[in-house]
């Protein structure tokens, strides 16, 4: 399992979990609190503690844009999400990213890299046009408690035409629910049911896409993969 920070002061704490085996660090400073760091200070913080980290961070996240909060601005957003950005290509670490309502802000961010920068678009619930978009951005998609829920038509869309070599799992437990679970009551081993209902989605057997996914994540997160 990979574990994303939220802020600077979960940095610490997630760098202690992932020194257990099987789980792994990501780093980074969430769009939600974006107002908490300057974009200079983020920078320098978030690759000292990465150099200083006793277990390897495998990626730069969670990161992102959001325009559905109120307490931060695209304006404050925007800086920091580049600062960030801008490490990940230095530092040839991938990205996890979070978006709402600014799809084509971060698109535009993402391809001001040509192509150096590599991650998955996290919880994504978007259909066919942004499939194409971010897969010709050369990011991952990551499907969640989504794909489970039987009214999610758009997401059932985009997630029947996501390349396989692009898919990945999560839960983003305890934040996002599943079909008949609620958020708080979500968690990790969860995501049996999200590679069921996306097996059921794809036509193809559980088995499939939990071979595809983990072999995807090892991949791009450079994970060891016994």
């Amino acid at each position: 399992m990979i574990i994303p920070a939220y802020d600077q002061g979960s940095w610490l704490e997630i760098l202690e979990i992932a020194s257990r085996p099987g789980l792994h660090a990501a780093l980074g400073i969430h769009p939600w609190v974006a107002d908490s760091i300057s974009p200079g200070q983020i920078k320098e913080s978030l690759a000292k503690t990465i150099a200083d980290a006793s277990v390897k961070v495998v990626a730069i996240g969670e990161i992102g844009l959001d325009t559905k909060v109120e307490s931060s601005s695209l304006s404050i957003q925007l800086p920091v999400l580049v600062s960030q950005l801008e490490l990940a290509v230095e530092l040839d670490l991938p990205v996890i990213m979070h978006c709402r309502g600014a799809f084509h802000e971060l698109l535009d961010a993402i391809n001001h890299h040509q192509g150096r920068l590599l991650g998955v678009i996290h919880a994504f619930t978007r259909g066919p046009e942004l499939v194409q978009r971010f897969h010709q951005a050369g990011l991952h998609f990551g499907l969640g408690g989504g794909v489970t829920r039987e009214n999610s038509r758009r997401v059932h869309r985009g997630a029947r035409v996501i390349p396989q070599n692009r898919l990945l799992l999560e839960t983003d437990a305890p934040s996002i629910g599943l079909q008949g679970v609620r958020p708080k009551e979500a968690e990790p081993q969860h995501v049996a049911e999200v590679a069921a209902a996306l097996a059921k989605l794809r036509e193809v057997e559980p088995e499939t896409i939990a071979r595809a996914t983990t072999e995807n994540a090892c991949l791009l997160f450079g994970l060891p993969t016994k």
